[in-house]
């Protein structure tokens, strides 16, 4: 299965910023200076983990090196690109900050950077996670981008920039990654299925995506999870039983059965969901996500942008329309009941109690 994951993930790694999803504001940046040969000497990546930094890094890497590269997209033909594609270059040099967060490995690569590159133009130093240096490691690496040598440039990433020093961040190129929204993932996953000859149902590419989180990296793992199974057409039943996790459309009833005042469906219906096996905790944390959906959308539709990662434009119609039958107050009583319910569940002799009072709690 882990193998299965590798393959997947590697065999379909962009070889070009056009083949990226999402992050549509840095590849135009990033493109455009490359055109105009305006390339930078550090540059800083932040974001969420999954949403395209070591990726586009790489691809910075290979396109600041293309030997054959008229714009700014890398050729992938040229000796440079192989290299780097096939990971054999000398001159991209990866470091793992959680694992090299010492001076000394600073001190190492300060010393090492005075070479020049062995067969490229420029060498390359990607510092993943580099939150995770050491305060000494810092100043170390500070002294190194204030005085670059003219063949050498820093790719800096990042998953929590607030702890990334302001002497570091003033001297790099900021760009801030997001999230994918959720099409974005399916349309990515839907693409890869077909190549792999698969055929999966919409409503599981969309909880695969779902369970990704925003992260194209996580759905192309939980994908090649899913494809381990070897079965060619996979429904969304298979990915539930695999992920351990409901689709949206249980919440969805759940949510329609308490609008309507119906205890005996609400609670019916909790106790099919955990006779099926699923995860009640898991169901409650999706219950109180898609509650906080409801009131965003409810307070100003304008914010969709706080939940388009989570959402297709179906499931936000769906949203909208339950909002629109729900008063404000009564919304807000829902989401403490269902995190009481949460507090609750993980000590509960009967798991399904603590979700059946905040149901009948919610409808009275």
């Amino acid at each position: 299965m882990i193998q299965e994951q590798l393959v997947l993930y590697r065999k379909y790694r962009p070889q070009s910023f056009s083949e990226i999803i999402g992050q549509e504001h840095i590849i135009q940046t990033l493109t455009n200076a490359l055109a105009m040969n305006r390339i930078a000497h550090a540059y800083l990546f932040t974001g969420p983990r999954g949403t395209g930094k070591t990726t586009i890094a790489r691809l910075l890497a290979k396109a600041v090196n293309c030997q054959d590269s008229k714009k700014a997209e890398p050729c992938n033909k040229c000796p440079a690109c192989q290299e780097i594609s096939q990971g054999k270059s000398l001159d991209l040099i990866e470091i793992d900050a959680a694992s090299n967060r010492g001076i000394d490995e600073m001190r190492e690569l300060r010393d090492g950077i005075k070479f020049s590159p062995t067969n490229l133009k420029y060498k390359v130093f990607v510092i993943d996670e580099c939150h995770q240096l050491t305060k000494e490691a810092f100043n170390a690496l500070l002294k190194t981008l204030e005085e670059p040598p003219a063949h050498a440039i820093f790719i800096l990433a990042t998953t929590e920039i607030h702890k990334v020093p302001q002497t570091i961040i003033s001297r790099c190129q900021r760009f801030d990654f997001h999230k994918l929204p959720l099409d974005k993932i399916v349309e990515r996953l839907s693409w890869i299925a077909k190549q792999e000859k698969v055929t999966i149902e919409k409503p599981a590419l969309e909880l695969i995506a779902l369970n990704a989180d925003g992260a194209v990296r996580d759905g192309e793992s939980l994908l090649g999870q899913v494809m381990a199974m070897e079965d060619k057409q996979i429904t969304l039943e298979e990915v539930q039983t695999i992920l351990g996790v409901t689709d949206i459309r249980a919440v969805q009833s759940l949510i329609d059965f308490m609008i309507e005042k119906d205890n005996g469906q609400a609670i019916g219906h909790i106790n099919q969901i955990s006779a099926q096996g699923y995860d009640l905790i898991q169901f409650t944390k999706s219950s109180i996500n898609y509650l906080r959906k409801i009131l965003i959308l409810k307070v100003d539709p304008d914010l969709d942008k706080l939940v388009a990662a989570e959402l297709t434009k179906e499931q936000k119609e769906v949203i909208i329309k339950q909002g629109q039958k729900l008063d404000q107050s009564d919304l807000i009583k829902m989401i403490h009941a269902f995190v009481q319910a949460g507090n609750e569940i993980k000590l509960a002799d009967f798991p399904q109690l603590p979700l059946e009072l905040a149901v009948v709690e919610c409808c009275s």
